[in-house]
């Protein structure tokens, strides 16, 4: 197509030429006033010299008209999966194919989103990992960013309208065109959804954290739902809850770190979905105090490291006593007085024991301080799930040793009543490398550790329990055993104080005595059986750490229950890896037959699932900004016209696409409009004229 047009293209600049044609005037006007002869010839004499300056050309350009684009985008999120949707998708999708593909100059584009991992055409890229919520407004942003606004026609939404980056103002940001959607889903669809209003980040260990949700029916008129929620995959419980009204529900916290509770609303008849039935929220638990009781039994170089060890950590609360007359020591003094202070017997080992969560005692040994009685109780505290650990001196190889009391029913060593005085280093079992008290300390992965030496060890025969140490003759050097539902540990030496002297090099004392102390009080993260999910990047890890090797495969169940089993692969330290990409926001559930874990991807409560009725609310704002409409697949589908700029874009029944009639210049011509030689001719004539008329 060519189209013919006038340009200037001036031999000399504007700022010249304009001054002159005011000159000109000038003296046209001047003559005028004095009633000059020949004036009509001179002016056009003067005219045609400045047109012959200001160089008119006469312009042909080729131009190449260009399609426009439509977009349709089609929304995947999982909402789309819901009854029907699907199918009224796809058949719209079908039938605009069909119609817009059949127009001359108009170029169809299509793009799908929602699904994590799809691949999104003109330019958008895939998807990065889960996304919260349905964004396809960032989906037209990403596809319509290398278009030239000259070329949208328009912009078609095919979705059920639970928009999430829907603008509220209703202007888009971006140049759209008219946008349009087509709605998925039927009017006034019954539905139950399950609320999370509130629940704290962060919980006392032993406390209850307050839960609160509500409960929201449509198109129902029950008054009370029945809700089940369970914590970390455990135990489920029950309660009824009012519908439309706030309810708060107490959560036990029972352990410190991730505490990940699933609750779910029972579903009703005829609802759109049960997955907004359910929800998840996490409480990191925290220990207010930690109550250690430390008793030592004389004093001794060790004594010190246990209490600074203690006393460093700010969340351990400790209480220690020691008893100071030496054992080689006989006198009257009487066994009350044996202490600085009076020792409240009666009150830490009968009304407070329960407050404790370790007791440590420190090369103990009978002496009549501590009755039979209060040692039985110690060992019913074991029982019920506490701890105590035992760290022993030359004192429980004789008769006056803890295992000839009460406590013999929990301590995993008996002693031979030897008692080895020669160096020895302390060496790693096969359970020892696996175990994560002792696993990966530093100085550990030779056969003959890199730390200095101890010199004494008792000798005991181990009962039960796990031997993570071994010293003299691979005899057992630290134990460690469950005992009903506490825990229960044996360092078979009181040399450990020799590591934090720095003798020969040391050793890691404190990593060792930190990790003992926090594996008895049940720190989760120093389980010897276990297995953990977390996200990792865009994968989710899955890690199991077992004290004897274990090639179980593990099932990972995603938020939309597809199962999939991988195997891991071993590592050191007695852990065992594997991953897979994590493509689900949600909940995932992993199991090995025996343990089980959970693992939040993304929000735990996503925007997709909060309301899955269809609707036409968030979108109506934008489609009357961008002059599109809105219209129900059910009722069904709109008339599509091209409409020129400036005219409406929408109507009843039907959708309006712009025709920009855009174009792209192939090639330009120019030609002078006035050639020189008739310039020449015109204004020697006019001014020949102009000095006649002038001569007469």
């Amino acid at each position: 197509m060519a189209m013919l047009s006038i340009d200037f293209a001036p031999l000399f600049p504007w700022e010249i030429l304009g001054p002159l044609a005011g000159v000109g005037m000038l003296i046209l006007i001047y003559g005028a006033f004095r009633r000059a002869r020949g004036l009509a010839w001179r002016t056009l004499s003067l005219a045609v010299i400045w047109l012959s300056l200001a160089n008119p050309v006469l312009v042909e350009e080729k131009r190449e008209t260009r399609s426009d684009i439509v977009t349709v985008v089609v929304d995947e999120s999982p909402s789309q999966d819901i009854g029907n949707r699907p199918s009224q998708s796809a058949a719209a999708l079908e039938q605009l194919r069909a119609k817009l593909g059949a127009v001359k100059g108009l170029e169809l584009r299509i793009v799908r989103t929602g699904r994590t991992g799809q691949t999104v055409k003109s330019g958008a890229g895939p998807v990065d990992g889960p996304v919260d919520g349905t964004r396809l407004f960032d989906t037209v942003a990403r596809a319509l960013e290398n278009v030239p606004r000259s070329r949208i026609a328009g912009t078609l939404m095919i979705t059920d309208g639970q928009v999430h980056d829907a603008p509220r103002t209703g202007k888009p940001g971006i140049h759209t065109g008219p946008l349009h959607v087509l709605l998925t889903g039927q009017r006034n669809e019954r539905d139950r959804r399950l609320t999370i209003e509130h629940v704290p980040s962060f919980a006392l260990v032993g406390k209850k954290a307050p839960l609160r949700i509500k409960i929201t029916d449509t198109g129902t008129d029950q008054r009370a739902a029945r809700v089940r929620f369970s914590k970390d995959g455990g135990t489920e419980y029950s309660v009824t809850v009012p519908v439309g009204r706030s309810f708060t529900i107490p959560i036990e916290i029972d352990h410190s770190g991730s505490n990940i509770i699933q609750i779910e609303a029972s579903p009703v008849d005829g609802e759109l979905t049960a997955a907004n039935n359910r929800g998840v929220v996490q409480v990191h638990g925290v220990r207010e105090r930690l109550r250690v009781l430390l008793v030592s039994g004389e004093p001794h170089p060790g004594e010190r490291v246990w209490r600074n060890l203690l006393k460093a950590d700010p969340s351990v609360d400790l209480v220690h006593f020691t008893i100071l007359r030496p054992p080689g020591k006989q006198d009257a003094t009487p066994v009350r007085e044996l202490s600085l202070i009076a020792f409240p017997i009666r009150e830490l080992f009968e009304v407070k024991l329960a407050e404790f969560d370790l007791i440590i005692f420190d090369r103990y040994r009978r002496r009549g301080v501590l009755p039979a009685l209060y040692l039985d109780n110690i060992a019913e505290y074991v029982k019920n799930g506490g701890a105590v650990l035992e760290a022993s001196g030359p004192g429980f190889a004789t008769g006056m040793s803890l295992y000839r009391t009460p406590l013999r029913k929990i301590l995993p060593g008996a002693p031979t009543g030897r008692v080895f005085e020669q160096g020895l280093k302390p060496r790693l079992t096969n359970a020892g490398g696996r175990h994560p008290v002792t696993a990966d300390l530093a100085g550990a992965d030779d056969e003959t550790p890199r730390w200095g030496r101890w010199f004494r060890q008792v000798e005991v025969t181990k009962r039960s329990g796990l031997a993570l140490m071994r010293g003299v003759g691979d005899h057992p050097l630290l134990i460690l055993d469950r005992v009903g539902k506490g825990r229960v540990a044996q360092l078979l030496s009181d040399q450990v104080w020799l590591w934090a002297r720095g003798f020969e090099t040391g050793g890691p004392h404190s990593e060792l005595l930190r990790r003992l102390s926090h594996w008895l009080m049940k720190e989760p993260d120093l389980e010897e059986n276990d297995l953990r999910a977390y996200l990792d990047g865009k994968n989710l890890t899955v890690m199991r750490r077992s004290i004897k090797p274990n090639q179980t495969p593990v099932t990972i169940t995603s938020p939309s229950g597809k199962e999939q089993s991988i195997s891991l692969t071993n590592h050191v330290g007695g852990r065992a890896k594997g991953s897979l990409p994590a493509r689900e926001i949600g909940i995932y559930r992993v199991s090995d037959g025996v343990h089980s874990s959970l693992a939040a991807v993304g929000h735990l409560n996503p925007l997709e699932f909060a309301d899955m009725r269809a609707t036409e609310t968030l979108l109506a704002p934008v489609t009357k900004a961008t002059g599109g409409g809105i219209r129900w697949i059910a009722d069904g589908m709109p008339r599509i016209s091209r409409v020129r700029t400036g005219r409406a874009t929408s109507g009843p029944g039907w959708f309006g696409l712009v025709s920009n009639q855009d174009y792209r210049v192939v090639s330009v011509s120019e030609a002078p409009v006035l050639p020189g030689l008739i310039i020449l001719l015109i204004s020697l004539g006019a001014l020949m004229l102009a000095w006649r008329q002038e001569g007469r």
